[in-house]
């Protein structure tokens, strides 16, 4: 069944939206949530196509709602202001539309909805780039260029070019959306790049050590040395 969620905290704004919805009859199922915390509850609950956000609302704005998510839904953004247009599209975004929304472009905006493109069938590809902001520093990151990356929380720590950033994303999510082949989990703390891996050393208790090629030293568990042998036939 089609899902979206409406996120807007101005109830008349909220309704005149699920109206025009239901005009275009795109969606089986309409949710509402006209706050921070009802959002991300339902975000979570329910498989939904699209998430129809403002950008504006009580408590955390709409970007801090995503920020709290392990997986981003496809977004529609529906705010007043224009000046969030290239920051939105740091994330899923189809279209950013501004209010009085019509519904022709609001039809249009939903048409550009492919459910294959949905983040949860997303794999990243070494050729892909990454937008990370961590505080105030920005990166565009080739996912190649990523030798390490480490839990922290709910955070993922990311080794990129002699560069550390934490990425707001859990290391079991980044494990799904990695290309399998090329990045390794060596423990329940760490992933690595393959293609980073500069030399394999025999440690205690069966298990390898890797020295990777801007020198920084990784242990694998022992359960996850022997699929490493296995995979270099050791």
């Amino acid at each position: 069944m089609s899902a979206c969620l409406i996120v807007e905290d101005s109830r008349l704004a909220r309704k005149e939206l699920v109206h025009l919805i239901q005009e275009i009859g795109h969606f089986e199922q309409i949710y509402e949530a006209d706050s921070a915390d009802q959002a991300i509850a339902t975000i979570k609950e329910q498989e939904l196509d699209i998430l129809f956000l403002d950008i504006h609302l009580p408590g955390k704005n709409g970007f801090e709602i995503l920020e709290s998510l392990d997986e981003i839904p496809p977004v529609i953004f529906t705010t007043a202001y224009d000046e969030y247009a290239i920051k939105s599209f740091e994330y899923n975004t189809i279209d950013y539309l501004l209010k009085p929304i019509k519904k022709d472009r609001l039809e249009k905006a939903i048409l550009k909805y492919k459910p294959n493109k949905s983040i949860k069938n997303r794999k990243l590809e070494n050729q892909n780039q990454i937008f990370i902001r961590d505080g105030e520093k920005c990166w565009l990151v080739k996912i190649s260029d990523i030798s390490l990356l480490e839990s922290v929380g709910n955070y993922t720590k990311l080794h990129f070019n002699d560069q550390r950033a934490m990425l707001q994303r859990s290391l079991n999510y980044l494990e799904e959306v990695l290309d399998s082949e090329k990045y390794f989990r060596v423990n329940r703390q760490q992933i690595i790049n393959l293609d980073h891996i500069k030399n394999v050393d025999a440690w205690f208790s069966g298990k390898l050590r890797l020295v990777l090629h801007n020198n920084e030293i990784i242990e694998v568990s022992r359960r996850k040395s022997q699929e490493l042998k296995n995979i270099y036939a050791i």
